[in-house]
């Protein structure tokens, strides 16, 4: 069955490609910061919706399309990509020392149905000096990430530890897109895992 990724993010289709998938990647070019909610769990999964609905004119209905967006939440509020140097560095100023929780809302569309899950991970992370944010900050990964971070890249020095599942901050939680598969009835088979016959 033709597998779809609808995101532009590197970091969930590498996941993805090393769990055993190879997903066609259609961008849905949404604009995220058109979208806003009090609640940053709820606002990952209407972004994740949005993705999805994108993108589904691009793809006949048999085919599987999963759409993820992240953000993290910090003081109770919703943070997204930086977008600019700046940002990022008054960000890790604001989360040295300190916890977060990235939640990362995912929708899948298969054959039949949608099932949608938002799955939550705490972040802990290192108080790090203002000369280790500059440094991060200058090398412009924070400010095209949600919550202005990755575990899986520079960002990784900075992470302490995560309470929780560790692909979900990266972007795509593999367990909580096992069990969406199953929910409708198939196999990871049918998206292109190794099939052992």
């Amino acid at each position: 069955m033709r597998f779809v990724l609808a995101s532009a993010s590197p970091a969930r289709l590498a996941t993805l490609r090393a769990a055993g998938l190879d997903p066609e990647v259609i961008v849905s070019g949404v604009d995220e910061d058109a979208f806003d909610c009090d609640e940053p769990s709820e606002l990952a999964q209407l972004l994740a919706e949005a993705k999805l609905r994108a993108v589904l004119d691009h793809v006949p209905p048999e085919a599987f399309v999963l759409a993820c967006d992240s953000v993290l939440e910090f003081d109770r509020k919703a943070y997204g990509k930086p977008g600019s140097r700046e940002v990022a560095v008054e960000r890790w100023r604001m989360m040295r020392g300190r916890t977060g929780c990235l939640h990362t809302g995912h929708a899948l569309r298969g054959p039949q149905q949608v099932t949608l899950t938002t799955v939550s991970t705490v972040v802990h992370f290192a108080d790090v000096t203002d000369e280790e944010i500059e440094q991060y900050a200058a090398t412009g990964e924070p400010s095209a990430v949600a919550g202005g971070f990755t575990v899986d890249g520079l960002g990784g020095w900075f992470v302490e530890r995560v309470d929780g599942d560790h692909h979900n901050v990266v972007g795509v939680s593999l367990p909580a897109v096992r069990a969406m598969v199953r929910a409708q009835g198939y196999n990871l088979s049918d998206l292109g895992y190794p099939r052992v016959d």
